[in-house]
């Protein structure tokens, strides 16, 4: 009996040990692959769900605001939106970047892009789905510094983002406290801008530097301007009823071809900012957005006509 019992204990120990190497064969086979899989793509959580999205995304599109938050993470354009391509502060890092729009599919499909990032709002997104993975994000859903930070989840670049996000807050808060030990901390400050013949004021989250100067420096809002552009985000207005949103310091926003004939009329030469040369005019075109860049110039923009320093 004992000559057959060890036989069949070692074809037993020998048919078990196979066994297991055949599984953690399979299991590096598995983990090969999934290594494999990481190095190409990463799942990005986005609004509409989970997206397989490039780990190292190197032809970008973007339908939507964000160009300057890629550019920032330094991530290679190849497409971006009219008003980020008319942006004058983006002129030498865009030069050699196509101009596309959402209705224009033909052009992005001959870009060949790895990854297309657009608003919610953006048009044909099925259409845009079959070219290249796409995300899209609802405006103002999550703050403005909360969105770099998506965006670098995104581009695979978290750390980056945060890291850029928590020293920006820091310098922004730092230079808002200098700001109200020179002007007071009653002093209060609106951010008018003058497009296509219409005068706006804004709120505190809607671009145009509202987001340093109400959410980061804690600057006063006058109550008119809370009452009427908090909520929605901004608020048109007449030249005549200017005055009643105007601040004891102004951020004129304008783009060069609008009609700036208001400025000659004696309402707006009666407002006391203006008499007490207390308005700070700022081109529109590179003043629009809320990306890093922007919000970097936005910065260098109130220090230095705040201060008068850079």
């Amino acid at each position: 009996m004992k000559k057959f019992i060890l036989p069949a204990i070692l074809l037993l120990a020998l048919a078990l040990g196979a066994c297991g190497n055949k599984q953690d064969e399979s299991s590096n086979k598995n983990t090969v692959k999934e290594d494999e899989g990481k190095s190409d793509t990463i799942t990005y959580e986005s609004e509409d769900g989970p997206v397989e999205v490039p780990a190292d995304p190197q032809k970008v599109v973007v339908l939507a605001s964000f160009a300057g938050n890629v550019m920032a993470l330094d991530v290679n354009l190849i497409g971006v939106d009219s008003w980020s391509k008319s942006n004058p502060r983006f002129d030498s890092a865009l030069r050699d970047v196509e101009e596309v729009s959402e209705e224009n599919i033909e052009k992005i499909i001959e870009l060949e892009p790895d990854l297309i990032i657009g608003f919610s709002t953006t048009k044909n997104i099925d259409k845009l789905k079959e070219i290249a993975p796409t995300v899209t994000y609802t405006y103002g859903k999550v703050d403005y510094l909360t969105q770099h930070i998506e965006i670098g989840k995104l581009l695979n670049k978290e750390e980056e983002a945060t890291k850029w996000v928590e020293d920006f807050k820091q310098r922004a808060q730092d230079t808002g406290k200098k700001i109200k030990e020179k002007i007071g901390e009653d002093s209060t400050v609106s951010v008018i801008e003058n497009f296509d013949k219409q005068l706006y004021v804004y709120g505190d989250s809607w671009g145009r530097g509202t987001e340093i100067l109400y959410q980061e420096m804690k600057l006063a809002m006058p109550e008119k301007v809370k009452e009427m552009a908090m909520e929605p985000g901004y608020y048109a207005l007449s030249t005549e009823v200017l005055p009643e949103f105007a601040g004891d310091y102004m951020i004129l926003s304008s783009f060069d071809a609008a009609d700036n004939s208001f400025m000659e009329t004696d309402t707006y030469k009666n407002i006391p900012a203006v008499k007490n040369n207390q308005v700070f005019e700022a081109n529109g075109e590179e003043f629009y957005f809320n990306d890093p860049l922007t919000l970097e110039y936005q910065l260098e923009f109130f220090t230095k006509h705040f201060l008068g320093t850079n």
